[in-house]
């Protein structure tokens, strides 16, 4: 049995702030109590004085190796969860891909085979349904009882992942009866594609116009359209990375009406915008994600909603591809950039900034990268909170710590930074997964393999 004891820190959770001593075992916390209240003894003390001791982060959206546009996401799980590790984040979930023609299970195997034995920090799943059908419909039930407790539609990308609205609306009548969660990509695919052949017809070619295309309106339109499908199977909804103002309010109206309605947003949506997009000589193309970056006047809403909790998560969307020989396969072609940006390593950094600024309490920041998306996929009281019995999954924050974002210094397989030049205060010192320690004072202490595959409950939000 090893004990670790961490002493003299500020604990922060969801729930409280309080000055206590971390009692660990055998990957556990075994006990918390006031600072120098208990005499406890353990094999190993780590000083946390003048330090948050906080959860580890839980990115409940990541694409490590996801193929996309003729190419391959740069991060594999053995890069990409070390450096989520480096950015105080302990727990992904990542999406298994259904291909079209092939079953649930294949898919799904095919990313245990990816993850197994590669991971520096534990993992889960969620399943991406390409091909709604009776065979896969079937499936969702036993992918639930697996600890797959969560599937995600797409009204984007037509011929790729695709869903029409009578496909979504059997999975989401599926999931009300079995438990599951629909998480949607929502913008609309077909209407989009018909304004970029128009741009690419008129010579709109460069990395900008791929914000133009992809309209916050049409954002808007399949967000309510998918909250209404939602509504008539009786079925809660996750709108993942969720960027216009227009959307956030059809999510915002759903859930003023008592709907189980739920929206993500990422740090992206929160600190880029369409300026990046317009970057020249190609710089933009660095910044193609979907949902696309907005006009900065779309930030305060988004800020706004995650105060309110119309929005209860940030998540990633971690999908990184390279600039050089990625990016570029998009040179005189918009539509041809891999849509995608690195950030699991930003993301705990980015929304301490956000405390600084003070678009955030400290609480709600432990609440919106933690325990919510903990609560939300079925993970709660085993991660994303510091209480007897959770997995010792913490880290020590350094909240006075500054540091400068960049490609130099980043731990992400990715040869550019969304954030390049960004000063942020506040840096992860040392991170304990399951009570072993990965980062230790800035130096990475871990190893692949040491993450498992965590099976997980039905959403834990709702009520």
């Amino acid at each position: 049995m090893t004990r670790t004891l961490i002493t003299g820190g500020l604990v922060i959770t969801a729930a409280e702030e309080i000055h206590a001593d971390v009692l660990i075992e055998d990957g556990r916390i075994a006990a918390m109590a006031s600072t120098g209240t208990q005499e406890w003894t353990a094999d190993r003390v780590i000083d946390a004085s003048h330090k948050y001791v906080i959860p580890g982060g839980v990115d409940a959206h990541t694409h490590m190796e996801l193929p996309f546009g003729g190419t391959f996401a740069s991060d594999s799980f053995e890069t990409g969860t070390r450096a989520a590790a480096w950015g105080g984040t302990t727990t992904i979930v990542d999406f298994a891909v259904q291909s079209v023609g092939q079953s649930l299970r294949a898919g799904l195997d095919a990313w245990y085979a990816k993850a197994d034995g590669k991971c520096a920090i534990d993992y889960g799943f969620h399943m991406i349904l390409s091909d709604v059908n009776e065979r896969s419909l079937k499936e969702m039930d036993l992918l639930v009882e697996e600890g797959i407790s969560s599937f995600k539609l797409f009204t984007a990308y037509p011929g790729v992942f695709y869903s029409d609205d009578g496909q979504i609306l059997r999975a989401m009548q599926k999931a009300a009866v079995n438990g599951g969660l629909i998480m949607m990509h929502a913008e609309n695919g077909i209407a989009i594609d018909v304004l970029v052949q128009q741009a690419l017809a008129r010579g709109e070619t460069d990395p900008r116009y791929h914000g133009e295309v992809r309209k916050a309106l049409l954002e808007a339109e399949a967000t309510h359209r998918v909250i209404k499908l939602a509504q008539v199977a009786g079925a809660p909804v996750y709108v993942v990375h969720v960027s216009a103002r227009e959307a956030l309010a059809e999510i915002a109206r759903a859930r003023d009406e008592g709907l189980p309605v739920f929206g993500e947003t990422c740090p992206q949506y929160l600190f880029l915008s369409t300026d990046n997009l317009a970057e020249p000589d190609f710089e933009g193309s660095k910044y193609v994600c979907s949902t696309p970056l907005r006009p900065k006047d779309h930030q305060a809403a988004l800020w706004r909603g995650l105060r309110t909790n119309d929005l209860q998560v940030v998540s990633t969307d971690h999908c990184p591809f390279c600039f050089v020989g990625q990016k570029e396969l998009g040179r005189g072609d918009f539509s041809k950039i891999p849509n995608g940006l690195p950030g699991v390593e930003n993301r705990m950094d980015l929304l301490h900034q956000a405390v600084v600024d003070g678009h955030i309490s400290r609480r709600r920041w432990i609440e919106i990268a933690c325990a919510s998306p903990a609560r939300m996929f079925g993970l709660y009281g085993k991660k994303g909170t510091i209480a007897p019995g959770a997995d010792a999954d913490v880290v020590i924050y350094d909240p006075a710590a500054e540091q400068v974002m960049s490609a130099q210094t980043h731990h992400m397989n990715v040869d550019y930074s969304a954030y390049e030049g960004k000063q942020v205060t506040g840096q992860v010192e040392t991170v304990l997964s399951r009570g072993e320690v990965v980062i230790d004072e800035r130096k990475f202490t871990g190893r692949a393999g040491h993450g498992t595959y965590v099976a997980r409950g039905t959403t834990q939000y709702l009520g």
